[in-house]
C-alpha cells in the first residue's frame, strides 16, 4: 500500500506531464504574471470581467473560481496540489487588481472566495449605470465617423449592456417558438437604434435594409453599409485626380504668370526701390542741363571782356 507522500508525488508528476489537466502548471505560469493589460479600479467591471474569464479559460483553471475544483481537505494527499494551484490564480486576479481592491480582498481563503467577494461588488445591476448607458446609446449618432467607428461605438454599448443584465438567460426548451420570437425582436430592434444613427447620406441604403422581410441582423445590414461607403469611396478616386490634374495644371500656370511679373517688373525684395524714368523725360533732362552750361559760359565770356 503506498503512503501518502508517493500518492501525492504521483499526482503531482501526473498534473505536470498531462497538459489537459486543471492542475498543469506551464513552465511560464508564474505568480507575478498579470492576465489582463489593465488593472481593474472598480470602473468597467463587465469587460475586466470577460478579460479574466478568457484568459483562465485559456489556461484551464476556470474551475478554481467557478466552484468545480473544490479544495480537498487538509489531510488529502493532494491538498498541496490544489493549494499550490490556488494560489497561483488568487495571484494571477490580485495582479489584475488596483492597489486599493487587492488590499480589500487580499485575505481570500481561495481563489473562488475571491472572485465571488468581486462579484457581489461589482457585478450586480447597477440602476444608474444602466440608465446613462441606455442614454448614451439613445444619443450616439454616426456623426463625422466612418461605419466601422460607428458600429464599434454602439457595439461597445451593448456589450456592456448586456454584461449587466448577463443573468437575464432563459434556458429551458420552448416548443411553442416563442423565445425565437423574442430574440428575433430583441436583434430587430438593436438593428433599428443601429440605423437611426446613421448619417443622412445612407438614406437609400437603409430603406433597403428596412424594406428586407423578415429584417436582416446588424452584422449582415453593416456589411451591406460597409459596401455602400466602399462604393461611394472609389467614385470619389475615380473623379478626384480629374479634379487635381486641373486645379495644379491651373496652379501653375498662375505660378508662372507671377514669377514673369517679378522678372520683369516687380522691385526685388529687400532692396530699395529705384526710380525708373522715361527716354522723353531723360531727354528733357540733358537739354536743360546743356541750356544752363551754356548760359554760364556766355556769362563768364561777358564777365572777363569787361
Amino acid at each position: 500500500m503506498p503512503s501518502n507522500d508517493e500518492v501525492s508525488i504521483s499526482a503531482a508528476r501526473s498534473a505536470n506531464s498531462d497538459m489537459s489537466s486543471p492542475y498543469y502548471l506551464h513552465p511560464s505560469d508564474s505568480p507575478g504574471m498579470t492576465l489582463v493589460n489593465s488593472s481593474f479600479d472598480g470602473k468597467g467591471f463587465g469587460g475586466w470581467r470577460r478579460s479574466i474569464l478568457i484568459a483562465l479559460s485559456a489556461k484551464n483553471k476556470l474551475g478554481f473560481i467557478n466552484g468545480v475544483i473544490k479544495s480537498p481537505s487538509d489531510t488529502s494527499a493532494d491538498f498541496n496540489l490544489w493549494n499550490r494551484r490556488n494560489d497561483m490564480v488568487t495571484s494571477w486576479l490580485l495582479n489584475s487588481l488596483s492597489k486599493e481592491i487587492a488590499s480589500s480582498v487580499i485575505y481570500s481563503k481561495s481563489a473562488e472566495e475571491l472572485w465571488t467577494a468581486l462579484e457581489d461588488r461589482f457585478g450586480q445591476p447597477n440602476g444608474a449605470k444602466l440608465y446613462h448607458l441606455q442614454k448614451e446609446l439613445n444619443d450616439l449618432v454616426q456623426g463625422s465617423n466612418n461605419i466601422a467607428g460607428y458600429f464599434t461605438k454602439i457595439k461597445c454599448l451593448w456589450d456592456e449592456l448586456d454584461a449587466l443584465t448577463i443573468s437575464v438567460q432563459c434556458s429551458c426548451t420552448c416548443t411553442c417558438r416563442g423565445k425565437e420570437k423574442v430574440i428575433k425582436s430583441f436583434q430587430d430592434e438593436r438593428l433599428i437604434q443601429f440605423l437611426m444613427g446613421l448619417n443622412d447620406a445612407y438614406t437609400g441604403v437603409k430603406s433597403n435594409i428596412l424594406m428586407m422581410s423578415p429584417l436582416p441582423n446588424v452584422n449582415v445590414a453593416y456589411s451591406l453599409l460597409v459596401q455602400d461607403e466602399k462604393q461611394r469611396e472609389v467614385y470619389v478616386s475615380s473623379q478626384f485626380p480629374v479634379e487635381t490634374s486641373s486645379f495644379l495644371a491651373a496652379k501653375q500656370v498662375v505660378h508662372a504668370q507671377q514669377s514673369f511679373l517679378t522678372a520683369n517688373h516687380a522691385v526685388p525684395p529687400q532692396q530699395p526701390q529705384q526710380k525708373y524714368y522715361s527716354s522723353d523725360y531723360k531727354g528733357k533732362k540733358n537739354n536743360l542741363i546743356v541750356l544752363i552750361i551754356r548760359r554760364l559760359v556766355t556769362l563768364w565770356i561777358s564777365v572777363t571782356k569787361s
